[in-house]
């Protein structure tokens, strides 16, 4: 069982090296990513699972969703927000070279994406401590 824990920890790191990318750019999710990382690590180290819950990038970014199962409006539009410009962009630049079929893929990547964002994940309250 040892090459399931190492192949985990392999996993489990590079889902956190994406997921970490993903807080920079938004192209890439970063949620989906600390998902996994979260996963991977608790299947292979508990240490490691340990420490990464207790990081301020998974307070940030998971800890409501995965305890309330909900994000605050100012998580929903830092997400919403980049992803829509990134998308934008691009079905801009699809659209003005003529490029229909992709550019109508994206848009309804796009309306799903907002459709589950807006109606699919619930709107918490920000706690004040």
């Amino acid at each position: 069982m040892k090459l399931r824990r190492l192949i985990f920890l392999i996993l489990g790191f590079l889902c956190l090296g994406l997921g970490c990318v993903g807080v920079a750019l938004p192209i890439l999710p970063t949620v989906p990513f600390f998902l996994l990382t979260v996963f991977f690590f608790a299947n292979s180290s508990q240490g490691l699972h340990d420490w990464f819950v207790n990081t301020r990038l998974y307070k940030k970014h998971l800890d409501s969703f995965v305890k309330k199962k909900g994000m605050t409006v100012q998580t929903k539009l830092g997400i919403i927000i980049p992803v829509t410009l990134v998308m934008g962009i691009g079905f801009f630049m699809m659209m003005r070279a003529n490029v229909v079929v992709p550019s109508v893929i994206l848009a309804i990547v796009w309306v799903c994406h907002m459709i589950y964002f807006v109606f699919g994940v619930r709107t918490i309250k920000k706690d004040n401590p």
